[in-house]
């Protein structure tokens, strides 16, 4: 499965984000549920203003509990229960161009 170009964009923004010192963390309400978020944001300068760009908020609890990963050998699947605990070592660290 192929990660749409969007997300390979805002991946590039949050990775200069970073490198140049633009990157924060806010705390943030989840506009749905009101629940406090940390949400990983980029912050420009322009004018004097400081806008920030929200990108995603950090998983509660343990992340590997929250999300699925792809399975190598299914390029259109993702791995289920104890698959999925037994590679989140190597899953955790993803190449620098965003992708698969």
């Amino acid at each position: 499965m192929a990660i749409p170009e969007y997300a390979r964009t805002n991946f590039r923004t949050l990775l200069r984000a970073a490198q140049d010192g633009n990157l924060a963390l806010m705390e943030c309400l989840d506009a749905r549920t009101e629940e406090t978020r940390f949400v990983l944001c980029a912050v420009g300068r322009t004018d004097g203003d400081y806008p920030v760009t929200p990108f995603g908020h950090l998983a509660d609890g343990n992340p590997y509990d929250a999300y699925l990963p792809p399975d190598p050998a299914n390029a259109d699947g993702f791995l289920r229960g104890s698959d999925a605990s037994s590679v989140e070592t190597s899953t955790a660290v993803d190449n620098k161009g965003g992708g698969h």
